[in-house]
């Protein structure tokens, strides 16, 4: 059976590989004189009576994996017959009868192959252990003689093709031999999957790693509004303070010093308008050039292409993408994969190459509608109100009639309209993209659209007509589907300012500016009810931002008295950011926290994190100390870095990087996950055992901004990067500041193999140096390895180095020494003789005397 199963395979093999063949055939032949005929293309029965012109015997092929295959997994079955029909007919009725090990049967079917190719497939969960039995049943097909809907012949003459359209044709009735599959207790082990990244990576990122697809976000995203200031939910971005590199603007800023005294100049560098494979657009201007379209890497600044505005250079600000339904064969999906096309809607619809630059489509709008084979695209954006890409690809239009006729709103699509299975780019007849085209109230699509509810909201002010004074603000919802005006009314609450105002998550929402202390209302998108009202502290929270941001069901304030998330639904504050300061350094007093910093410029939002930026309506010189870009948690309010500078709305984010603008220095930075190097070094002399040996090494940072520096712990980076860059002291601007270092892990591994933990080192935070002693337990040759895993700020690194361990010297024997004699007794006594010999002599004097 197995063998008979291998040559099934083979043979399938071999089929496929003539069908692709047959298939490409196919597209070179002559288009036939067209027939008419009626019928649908599907095979039937033969009906009685009736003898075919031609009889064609079908080959059936069944296939299944995994087998084996483990109970409760998913079985994938693939049947084909060959020779294959036209591409205008398909098999019908076709069955395949599964035998579990118990003998119950169960019958997959009746089923349809894809027209042209005789193929079919299914998915099917076993559920019982032990072998099973599959059979593929094929029908027979009759198609009677003539064209059919798509015009192809009827059948194949290479491997049974009927040249003539003229001739019926039966497809005969076939079976596969039955065909064992063995189900088991264990799980037949899938591809394992892609975790997803922690260290440092780059672009491209292989399409092995499919499950990386989360965090590959590009920017802007499809759903991305100014209003929301919100990336979408596929956007890393960073958690720390480290910066990766920096540009400087075209023009310097900072104190000039001399004359001038504290005066300070600043200066927007501007930030990239979108960021797609890890590629950043911005126009900037280049020194003895002007104005570029330049593009670069986010993670380097490496630049990939400046081209001058004057030479024609556009900056995208959309990413619009085309997924083919063109096929090579029926049933397969995607295999041509996406067409990107960065645009620029405006005035113009321009398509630009992502890697080029170079402009592959202008189209101008000329205000009526008309064929674009003349370079024309026909009626959109001619009231000056660039056309919103609200869900890629559909992009949502006004066009003014002209001549007093009124407004039209036009829903279109960005991208080619795919033509059947042939068809791939981008449409040349506008009138082709239109999806919807309705009569609209007014000149222009409101800003405070929420397109996922299909309402546009507008407003006017009420005032009094005496006095002239701002009486209230009337509000008015409108159907995106229809045109028609859903509910008007009317509210005493001045407002603030329009760009405060937003419509998502099913309501309205504006900033008020006639309460005591400041406050946001909102109003149901739908009936125009008035939903919730909210105050804001006094005094300080009427005072903000001309914007707003709505990200995690929660709506931003950004006032004086800081950053308020509400709740969408109820209008409860959810949170409060404030920056207290030094109470000699601003005005803006709170009776709770004291002096505290403004907040009067909107924010970007990605990852759960929001980026928002200290400043003022019209800063006073010299500029205020203490205002920082701050990263805060979207949801709990939470601080998670600041940093010094950074005067303005911070930039794009992908990949996990932040571009931000800083006007007190006139860079822009990108903030995010850099390189490092790791070395480590020993002894290189043979060291005797039972000697200890110190371990030394560094861990530097390698980004672009500060190569060569000491890699610091996520606490320290805002002190070091401010030490780095914006002249502040290494100890902080209160001098009670401690950089601390990267964890080091050290590990010996013996000439056998084995594995000892030396134990983890610290560097130094100023000279990124670690140290480390420790004492061999044997004698061997070891390999030292320093690693730095990685954190939030750097990638990993590791380094080798070579410890050798001699035996200790042999302890020198000492020669046996002999005892000198002891005289000691001797000579005391040959003393007491003498002393005795004198006293005699003298006393033999005496008596002679």
């Amino acid at each position: 059976m197995k063998k008979s199963i291998n040559k099934t395979k083979t043979a399938a093999i071999t089929i496929t590989v003539l069908l692709m063949a047959s298939i490409t055939l196919t597209a070179i032949i002559p288009v036939q004189a067209q027939y008419t005929n009626t019928q649908s293309g599907d095979g039937g029965r033969l009906p009685a009576g009736v003898t075919p012109d031609v009889r064609v015997a079908t080959y059936p092929s069944l296939s299944f994996r995994p087998d084996p295959i483990g109970v409760g997994q998913t079985l994938l079955v693939n049947m084909w017959i060959h020779p294959p029909t036209a591409n205008s007919r398909r098999l019908t009725g076709l069955t395949v009868t599964l035998t579990k090990p118990d003998g119950t049967k169960e019958v997959i079917g009746p089923m349809e192959t894809y027209r042209g190719d005789g193929t079919a497939w299914f998915e099917y969960v076993v559920n019982q252990v032990g072998t099973w039995k599959l059979k593929f049943d094929v029908p027979g097909q009759y198609y009677p003689a003539g064209n059919y809907t798509s015009g192809q012949e009827l059948g194949y003459s290479s491997y049974g093709r009927v040249t003539s359209i003229a001739k019926s044709c039966y497809y005969e009735p076939s079976s596969t031999e039955e065909q064992e599959l063995v189900v088991q207790q264990e799980q037949v082990r899938s591809w394992p999957g892609s975790p997803l990244p922690t260290d440092y990576w780059t672009r491209p990122v292989s399409s092995i790693n499919r499950d990386w697809w989360p965090i590959l976000g590009n920017w802007p995203s499809w759903n991305y509004r100014s209003q929301y200031s919100y990336g979408g939910p596929y956007v890393l971005a960073p958690k720390t303070a480290h910066v990766v590199w920096k540009r400087l603007g075209g023009q310097d800023s900072g104190l000039a010093g001399g004359e001038l005294g504290q005066l300070s100049f600043t200066s927007s560098p501007g930030t990239p308008s979108l960021i797609y494979l890890g590629r950043a657009y911005q126009t900037y201007t280049k020194p003895g050039v002007g104005s570029v379209a330049a593009c670069y890497d986010i993670r380097t600044g490496e630049i990939y292409y400046e081209i001058p505005i004057a030479a024609g250079g556009v900056t995208p600000t959309a990413i619009s993408s085309l997924v083919s339904d063109a096929i090579a064969v029926a049933g397969a999906t995607g295999n041509l994969g996406p067409t990107i096309r960065l645009l620029s809607i405006g005035t113009r619809l321009i398509e630009i190459d992502p890697y080029t630059g170079a402009v592959l489509q202008a189209y101008v709008a000329p205000g009526t509608p008309g064929a674009m084979n003349s370079g024309t695209l026909g009626p959109m954006n001619v009231t000056g109100m660039p056309g919103v890409l609200y869900n890629d690809p559909y992009v949502m239009s006004v066009q003014n009639l002209g001549g007093g006729r009124g407004y039209r709103l036009i829903n279109w699509t960005a991208e080619k309209m795919c033509k059947g299975s042939t068809a791939v780019g981008y449409e040349d007849n506008f009138t082709a993209r239109i999806i919807s085209n309705i009569t609209w109230p007014y000149s222009s699509l409101s800003t405070t659209t929420d397109f996922n509810a299909g309402v546009a909201v507008n407003t006017a002010s009420i005032t009094d007509g005496a006095t002239d004074v701002t009486m209230g603000t009337r509000i008015w919802g409108t159907s995106l589907k229809t045109g028609q005006v859903l509910w008007n009314v009317t509210t005493t609450h001045v407002q603030y300012s329009g760009s405060t105002a937003v419509a998502d998550n099913g309501k309205y929402c504006f900033a008020v500016r006639d309460s005591y202390g400041g406050m946001l209302a909102a109003w149901d998108l739908f009936s125009g009810k008035l939903a919730w009202e909210t105050d804001l502290e006094y005094p300080w929270g009427f005072a903000g931002a001309y914007a707003v941001a709505s990200a995690y069901g929660l709506v931003y304030r950004f006032s004086y008295a800081g950053v308020y998330a509400l709740d969408w639904d109820t209008g409860k504050i959810v949170w409060r950011y404030a920056t207290p300061t030094n109470p000699y350094e601003m005005a803006y007093a709170d009776p709770i926290l004291g002096t505290l910093h403004p907040f009067n410029s909107g924010a970007q939002i990605a990852d759960g994190i929001m980026y928002v930026a200290n400043s003022e309506h019209s800063a006073t010189q010299p500029i205020a100390r203490g205002w920082k870009l701050h990263a805060v948690n979207a949801t709990t309010g939470e601080g998670i870095w600041n940093i010094t500078g950074s005067w303005g709305t911070p930039g794009a984010i992908a990949d996990g990087y932040l571009t931000a603008s800083d006007a007190h220095t006139g860079y822009m930075y990108v903030f995010g996950k850099g390189k490092s190097a790791t070395t480590v070094t020993a002894p290189d002399v043979v060291v005797t055992k039972g000697n200890g040996v110190v371990i030394r090494g560094t861990v530097l940072d390698l980004s672009p901004a500060q190569p060569g520096t000491p890699c610091v712990s996520k606490e320290s980076m805002t002190t070091q990067m401010e030490y780095l860059h914006m002249q502040l002291p290494i100890s902080g601007v209160w001098g009670n500041e401690t950089i601390t270092g990267v964890p080091v892990a050290l590990t010996a591994i013996g000439s056998d193999g084995k594995v000892y933990d030396l134990g983890t080192a610290t560097t130094n935070g100023y000279s990124g140096v670690f140290s480390l002693a420790w004492t061999s337990p044997t004698e061997d040759t070891y390999e030292i390895i320093a690693s730095f895993g990685p954190d939030d700020s750097y990638g990993s690194s590791m380094s080798t180095t070579t410890v050798s361990v001699g035996p200790a010297p042999e302890t020198p024997q000492t020669p046996e020494q002999i005892a000198p004699p002891d005289y000691t007794w001797t000579i005391i006594g040959t003393g007491i003789a003498v002393i005795i010999a004198v006293a005699l002599a003298a006393l033999l004097i005496l008596r002679k005397r």
